[in-house]
């Protein structure tokens, strides 16, 4: 450890820890999260595996077919993304790179919602054409879009813009 390292460094919550200590804590972090990511994944992707092998698969519109390919690339990016800081932290551990590995995973997880919340999305518009149709697809893709972006993304930008220090 350099002297760098030893002094205390000021993190987020005012911990009185020094540099090492906040990105040990930081990684447990991001990897916990990341388990809750992956849990939703697993559910969503085992679910569009299974879809067209339904019987009821047959009566699919070209629109509900169209959905679900992209709704089924957006999750599988997701998967990528979000399963990339694990990985990563495997193949680096012990190499010293514990600042890379929080600042990408941070950067990958932030994306890996992102693709994750396009996917929930598109499950929920392809599950309201397929037993509604009409416009349903239309207002619970733009209800469920607004609501993930808003809980996940633009509160907590708002409140980090909030406050940033002046």
């Amino acid at each position: 450890m350099s002297a760098t390292d030893a002094r205390p460094h000021p993190s987020d919550d005012d911990r009185d820890e020094i540099s090492d200590e906040q990105l040990d804590r930081n990684t447990i972090e991001l990897l916990n999260e990341l388990r809750v990511a992956a849990a939703g994944i697993q559910v969503m992707f085992a679910f569009l595996l299974v879809v067209p092998f339904n019987t009821g698969w047959r009566k699919t519109t070209s629109f509900e077919r169209t959905d679900y390919f992209v709704t089924l690339t957006f999750v599988a990016v997701a998967a990528f993304l979000l399963m990339a800081p694990p990985v990563q932290h495997r193949l680096l551990f012990r190499h010293h790179e514990k600042r890379y590995l929080v600042t990408m995973g941070n950067r990958l997880a932030i994306a890996g919602n992102g693709f994750l919340a396009l996917g929930f999305t598109g499950i929920l518009v392809l599950l309201s054409a397929y037993v509604v149709g009409g416009l349903a697809p239309i207002v619970v893709g733009v209800l469920t879009f607004v609501t993930i972006g808003g809980l996940w993304f633009v509160i907590p930008l708002a409140r980090r813009a909030r406050e940033r220090p002046r």
